[in-house]
């Protein structure tokens, strides 16, 4: 019977496999020339560094809004075992109001990490430029005035909700005394919700910009600026 050899050292081979990770997926400096090209990556990194801003914060919101989803739950149970009323309006206010904003500042990084669905048995076989020309058409023809036009009708909805006259002018600057109020007992003020919808179809077609430079950049050979993600080809069931 032959002797067992020694085993292997385990830190030894995780320091091996890191090493190997990190020089298949360490990224490459990426030369940024002037003009043109340059001006438009700059752009895109500024927008998208905004982007992931809104992201992280959307990823704590997640977690706000399920610890007062819980709250509301238990002590809504607790009331009808007490029998007693407990139920914290502001509270259950707040939840429903953090899930929007949840979705209104996660808009912009859901567009860029393309979330949308696609025919992806076609889109993947399609080569970088086709899908370049394809996004870049939908965008410009179809998303972006579509939020040009969503911006213009929140515009006023939101301002007035924050306190804005018709005519367009504001009593006071100290917004949160003519802000819109909850007519719901214990409700918080709906003025600033009604704002953050606004803010949030401006950060969504900011995003959408981004996306449209992504797609110039891919149409003038500069990929490497345009950040193309390589996506394998998914299985196809037939």
């Amino acid at each position: 019977m032959s002797e067992k050899g020694p085993d292997p050292d385990v830190t030894a081979v995780a320091e091996e496999l890191l090493e190997e990770f990190t020089r298949h997926h360490e990224a490459e400096p990426i030369d940024v020339p002037g003009g043109a090209k340059g001006l438009l990556y700059r752009l895109r990194i500024g927008i998208e560094a905004v982007t992931s801003a809104t992201g992280r914060v959307s990823l704590i919101l997640v977690w706000v809004v399920f610890l007062l989803g819980l709250f509301n739950v238990v002590t809504r149970y607790i009331a009808r075992f007490i029998q007693r009323d407990i139920i914290v309006g502001e509270v259950f206010d707040l939840q429903w109001m953090l899930f929007g904003a949840l979705f209104l500042l996660g808009l912009n990084y859901g567009v860029r990490e393309g979330v949308n669905p696609r025919i992806d048995f076609w889109w993947a076989a399609f080569s970088n430029k086709r899908k370049a020309v394809i996004d870049l058409v939908i965008h410009v023809f179809l998303f972006l005035p579509f939020l040009v036009m969503a911006i213009r009708i929140l515009w006023s909805y939101s301002l007035s909700g924050m306190g804005r006259s018709f005519d367009g002018s504001w009593s006071t600057w100290k917004v949160w005394e003519i802000w819109e109020q909850s007519t719901d007992a214990g409700g918080l003020p709906r003025g600033p919700i009604k704002l953050l919808m606004l803010i949030g179809f401006i950060l969504m077609a900011a995003q959408v910009v981004a996306e449209i430079i992504k797609q110039i950049l891919v149409l003038m050979d500069r990929e490497d600026l345009a950040g193309v993600a390589v996506y394998e080809a998914p299985l196809r069931v037939e």
